[in-house]
């Protein structure tokens, strides 16, 4: 192995950190952090219902995509609503294996949280992120720990022939020492903070990189699983996954940069990750506030005249909605006439929910502020 990695220190995995800095970026984060769980304390049930829901949607389907894997928010909304015993409009019976899977180890981490860390829950998670044994339409090793039958673990880019190495893992036969190491620490009570915990645990994971495939997953839902401890809620309502989906370019560099050097400094990685925790925690700021906004309108209107396809609009204008709100659109959407359309949305203006935007053919629908 011509190049140097973190693993191959001699004090390997003793990690150091200045901790001025990250005690500072620390205590921002757990003030955020504070803030928030307070303000979903303040809230009523079905808006913190709503919230939770959202936040663990997000989580799936913003871990699978950093891995370049597409799921159907759909049915991973359906799967967790059913799940946590939370009614939805569209809930589909519909069982994708590949979103069981995920949506199995996402909700096991949070919800599980004062349960142990074990090589046998991590195996568990990693065989369902792969039914039938399958990544893509390669058959790969799953529900244990990686061999190196198949060559080095590397982490590589570019067209076949000309791949570009980013990063080799250490040698499979090394990886249940490994694990028995990480897995007495993660579980120890000893310091740190959970918060940087999770932070330590998450590069650790990656860089035993102890599976075949699903280690950037496996090692966000251990990120998560700690949080949850951070929180003390078996509820998550903030999703670090869509943070990092967000920076995803971000993500990679610094793993490569911490991961691909014989230093035991780890300062740059906590202070990216304390300040993406941050970010996400903004972020669901903002859901928690368009959530009650959607809660309190809904509360104004008797809930007899609200159709099913109202209560679609509605939630989809509260969430990620493409583009502007037309009549076409909205038959469209809730596959009726126009005609009923138009009805619909008329009575949405009456309720105060929805008003005109644009003239004639540009006629858009946006909701009322407030």
């Amino acid at each position: 192995m011509g190049r140097t990695y973190i693993y191959q220190h001699q004090d390997w995995p003793k990690f150091t950190w200045d901790q001025t800095k990250i005690l500072t970026a620390l205590c921002g984060v757990k003030k955020e952090q504070g803030l928030l769980l307070g303000k979903t304390q303040a809230v009523g049930f079905l808006p913190r219902d709503a919230a939770s829901l959202q936040v663990a949607v997000q989580e799936v389907v913003s871990s699978s995509e950093i891995e370049g894997r597409i799921l159907n928010m759909s049915l991973v909304r359906s799967s967790i609503a059913r799940r946590l015993g939370i009614a939805i409009d569209d809930d589909s019976r519909i069982i994708d294996r590949d979103v069981e899977g995920i949506v199995t180890m996402t909700l096991d981490a949070a919800m599980n949280y004062d349960e142990e860390m074990s090589a046998d829950r991590l195996c568990a998670w990693q065989a369902g992120l792969f039914p039938g044994g399958w990544s893509g339409v390669h058959k790969i090793k799953t529900g244990f720990f990686r061999d190196d039958a198949k060559g080095p673990m590397t982490i590589v880019s570019g067209p076949i022939g000309r791949e570009k190495i980013h990063y080799q893992a250490l040698a499979a036969s090394l990886v249940p020492e490994e694990m028995e190491k990480f897995l007495k620490w993660v579980n120890s009570g000893d310091e740190p903070d959970y918060i940087l915990k999770a932070a330590i645990a998450h590069l650790w994971f990656v860089t035993i990189h102890p599976f075949e495939d699903g280690n950037g997953r496996a090692a966000r839902a251990v990120t998560d699983w700690l949080l949850s401890k951070a929180d003390r809620t078996p509820r998550r309502f903030y999703t670090l996954s869509n943070a990092i989906y967000k920076n995803r370019s971000g993500y990679y560099a610094i793993l490569q940069e911490t991961t691909n050097t014989l230093s035991m400094d780890i300062t740059r990685w906590l202070e990216w990750f304390l300040k993406t925790t941050r970010e996400a925690i903004a972020d669901s700021g903002e859901i928690l506030d368009a959530i009650l906004k959607k809660h309190a309108l809904l509360q104004q209107i008797p809930i007899t005249k609200l159709n099913e396809r109202q209560r679609k609009i509605i939630d989809l204008l509260f969430g990620d909605f493409e583009g502007k709100l037309t009549t076409k659109k909205y038959a469209k959407i809730t596959k009726t006439s126009q005609d009923t359309a138009g009805r619909d949305l008329n009575a949405l203006i009456e309720w105060d929910v929805l008003e005109k935007a644009g003239s004639g053919r540009s006629t858009n629908y946006v909701l009322r502020e407030r």
